[in-house]
C-alpha cells in the first residue's frame, strides 16, 4: 500500500467519516493535549490554538505527511462549551442551549514541515426548547459523551435543531469547504477512489 499523504490528528469518527467523504488518503494519529482555556483567551483564539497545538504535536510522527488537526467548541450565552465531563455537565449544557441560538466554532490546521496553514468555520445553530426529562433520555443514549456542547447534529441530537446558518460539516467537527481549500494549498488530492485511498 502507498504511504498516506495526510495524518488526521483526531480519534473522532465524525472527522474520519467526513475526510473519507471527500476522498482523501489518510491515517489516524490521535493527539492528547491540555484543552484548558487560558485566562483572557477568547473563543476564536482558544479553538485555533488547540487545532494548531494538535497539528504541531502530531508533527513528530509525520514522516513527510501533512498533519490535519481540528477542534470544535460551542459558544452560548457567553459560555464556551467543550465536551461534557459527566451527566450533570451534559444536562447543564443542554439546558443552556435549550430554546436559544448558539455558535459552533471549528478551527482546522494543516501542517507539513515548517509550514502551517489554518482556517476557521463559524456556524449558528438554533435549538427548540428541551424538557429536562428529554435531556436526560438523550444523555442516557450515550451520544452526548465526547461531543462539544453535549450533542451531535448528525445523530439523535438532530431533533433539537430548528435552525442552521453555516456549515453542517463544520458543526459535525470538520468543515469540508475550508478543509478542501487547505488541502488544495498543499497540493493534496481529493476525490480518490477507495483503492487509491488505501494506505499504511
Amino acid at each position: 500500500m502507498a504511504s498516506c499523504q495526510v495524518i488526521l490528528a483526531s480519534a473522532s469518527p465524525r472527522r474520519q467519516q467526513l475526510l473519507s467523504q471527500i476522498g482523501v488518503r489518510f491515517r489516524v494519529a490521535p493527539q492528547d493535549i491540555d484543552e484548558t482555556m487560558r485566562s483572557g483567551e477568547g473563543p476564536e483564539a482558544f479553538v485555533m490554538r488547540l487545532a494548531r497545538e494538535k497539528a504541531g504535536t502530531a508533527g513528530t510522527e509525520s514522516q513527510g505527511a501533512a498533519i490535519l488537526a481540528a477542534d470544535t467548541i460551542v459558544v452560548c450565552a457567553g459560555q464556551v462549551l467543550g465536551k461534557p465531563r459527566d451527566r450533570e455537565d451534559a444536562l447543564r449544557m443542554l439546558a443552556l442551549l435549550s430554546g436559544r441560538e448558539h455558535r459552533v466554532l471549528t478551527a482546522i490546521a494543516l501542517a507539513r514541515g515548517e509550514e502551517m496553514k489554518t482556517a476557521q468555520s463559524e456556524s449558528r445553530v438554533g435549538f427548540r426548547s428541551i424538557a429536562a426529562a428529554e435531556a436526560d433520555r438523550y444523555w442516557r443514549s450515550g451520544e452526548s459523551e465526547g461531543k462539544a456542547g453535549a450533542y451531535a447534529i448528525q445523530g439523535l441530537g438532530a431533533v433539537f435543531v430548528n435552525q442552521l446558518n453555516g456549515s453542517y460539516s463544520g458543526v459535525m467537527g470538520l468543515p469540508l469547504f475550508e478543509t478542501a481549500q487547505l488541502l488544495d494549498d498543499f497540493l493534496i488530492p481529493r476525490w480518490q477512489t477507495q483503492t487509491e485511498r488505501d494506505c499504511e
